[in-house]
């Protein structure tokens, strides 16, 4: 009983510091973030979360991310929702992938910088914050890359053949393979060890996108490379 009572104490302390806790209206922060296995990323970003409600626990915001990937012997497949789908809109979710229609774009290297607005969505415990971010639309800068594309089908004439590809210019978020160009997404927790200054871990899902120079099977000229790598960041309150 008297650990019961104990326990019902703390509750009730910890409950009410926390409901006395003050929440700013409004946060600015930038970032700095690195990821790796399968390949490596790092990325730049200035971000402003918003306070909604009375509490002000649960917010929301927009960002500007600088995301530098850098691979090396990746395949990219078949980006066109009309062709990894067989049909586009947000139904894509849910439908299984034609395997028939997937080539692969083998690039020995791959490096792409993509600058790009970003949506964030964050909900504070006091020191500690869970969140998530996802870019939405943006340019994609890099250099031309020489890689061997390899048909689904046996009988392609291209299949085999070198082609020279580059990053793909436009991004925009829309929902899954409809998605174009490169996009940074990454779901995280994040400590205030200081006032100012805070570590950030979590999980970060990257497309990066290519165009070739030509058109290739099933008159595709987009290949991408979908990758999830843990990274670390560090966070500054500006």
């Amino acid at each position: 009983m008297k650990k019961a009572f104990l326990v019902l104490f703390a509750l009730a302390v910890f409950t009410g510091s926390h409901a006395q806790f003050s929440y700013p209206k409004k946060i600015t922060t930038a970032d700095v973030a690195l990821s790796a296995i399968g390949g490596f990323s790092g990325a730049l970003s200035y971000q402003q979360l918003y306070g909604i409600g009375k509490a002000k626990r649960f917010k929301v915001g927009w960002g500007v991310r600088l995301t530098s990937f850098v691979g090396k012997d990746l395949d990219y497949i078949t980006a066109p929702a009309r062709l990894t789908s067989g049909e586009t809109g947000p139904q894509v979710l849910f439908v299984e992938n034609v395997l028939s229609n997937l080539d692969t774009l083998k690039l020995p290297r791959s490096q792409t910088n993509a600058l790009n607005l970003a949506i964030h969505l964050e909900y504070s415990f006091r020191k500690l914050d869970v969140g998530f971010n996802i870019d939405a639309i943006g340019a994609t800068f890099g250099a031309e890359q020489t890689g061997t594309f390899l048909a689904k089908s046996t009988d392609s004439r291209l299949s085999g053949t070198q082609q020279s590809a580059k990053p793909t210019v436009f991004n925009l978020l829309l929902v899954s393979d409809n998605d174009l160009g490169s996009l940074n997404s990454e779901l995280y927790a994040r400590y205030w060890f200081s006032p100012k200054t805070g570590i950030r871990l979590g999980a970060s899902f990257q497309f990066t996108e290519y165009t070739t120079s030509q058109n290739l099977t099933f008159e595709n000229d987009r290949f991408r490379n979908k990758i999830l790598m843990p990274f670390v960041a560090i966070s500054f309150k500006l």
